[in-house]
């Protein structure tokens, strides 16, 4: 299991009967979680003293039950800089379907490609892209690494939120192109125009829609993409990462679908494993999707 376990201003507390109990900064949330079918490990007294509660409806969705959380608050993530620089700090705040607009557990992927990209960088430009790229973390996590970075996603409201995170993170002068676009067609028209990237990152939905309503499903969409991508890849890649937290698409998925096409074409190694947050009061990892990288040999 690939562990996100650096965090200062996150932490999964306990996790039980379908919730997990969660710290983020100075506020304890508790949010649905079907997977965790055990009982929790912490007394009952600790499960009621939260800020926020999501309520999941048996029709599907649910609401947010707030106790005393403000509208939007800030974290922070140190990255593994030898030198203790490296910082980034997102703005959260609750919305829809249970979500804060982080998902903690990428930090795990964040640390990995750093590294790569810190090192690489020191001898040469290093140009990334990020698809379905959400709120930034990867984006500014590569930034940060001294990447330059494309930034794709198909909400304007997300795109914004990332420069915001950016801003926060003291990236707004980083070469970040924010574009709000359909990532297959963007992938597409960078093949025309000949552009290529050194990395790719992917962390497509289940299921979505583009800016001009481009229906995306991940398992008849998610391999083709990968296809496209091989043209825009740079003579000597770095990496390719590509993340799913759909059911079925499992780690080992992700290493066929990796193995049959950039580790092929390009002579790279996989290695594919499940993402997961360590869990406070037990000695479990909560499980969080999977992740596939590919790097390759140069």
């Amino acid at each position: 299991m690939f562990i996100a376990d650096r965090w200062k201003d996150y932490e999964v507390i306990d996790t039980g009967k379908g919730d997990k109990l969660e710290r983020w900064g100075s506020y304890i949330l508790r949010r649905p979680d079907p997977q965790v079918i055990w009982p929790p490990t912490a007394d009952k007294k600790l499960w009621r003293s939260v800020n926020a509660h999501y309520h999941r409806s048996s029709k599907g969705g649910g609401e947010w039950e707030f106790f005393d959380l403000p509208e939007t608050w800030e974290i922070t993530y140190d990255l593994p800089d030898p030198e203790g620089r490296d910082s980034l700090r997102f703005v959260l705040k609750p919305f829809s379907f249970k979500h804060t607009g982080l998902f903690p557990e990428q930090a795990a992927n964040w640390d990995w490609f750093y590294s790569i990209i810190k090192n690489a960088a020191k001898d040469r430009p290093v140009k990334v892209l990020n698809l379905f790229a959400y709120t930034g973390g990867a984006t500014l996590a590569a930034a940060a690494a001294g990447a330059a970075v494309t930034h794709v996603d198909a909400s304007k409201g997300m795109v914004a939120w990332a420069k915001e995170n950016a801003a926060l993170s003291g990236l707004s002068d980083a070469p970040i192109r924010w574009l709000v676009d359909d990532c297959v067609k963007f992938v597409e028209r960078e093949e025309r125009r000949g552009n290529k990237y050194d990395a790719i990152i992917m962390d497509p939905p289940s299921y979505g829609k583009g800016p001009k309503g481009e229906v995306w499903k991940i398992e008849n969409s998610v391999y083709p993409l990968i296809e496209k991508c091989l043209p825009i890849l740079s003579d000597s890649p770095l990496f390719f990462l590509i993340s799913s937290y759909t059911t079925g698409l499992q780690a080992s998925v992700l290493s066929y679908m990796l193995g049959r096409t950039v580790a092929h074409r390009f002579k790279g190694s996989v290695s594919s494993d499940e993402v997961g947050l360590p869990v406070t009061k037990s000695s479990l990892y909560l499980p969080c999707g999977a992740s596939g990288r590919c790097v390759f040999d140069r």
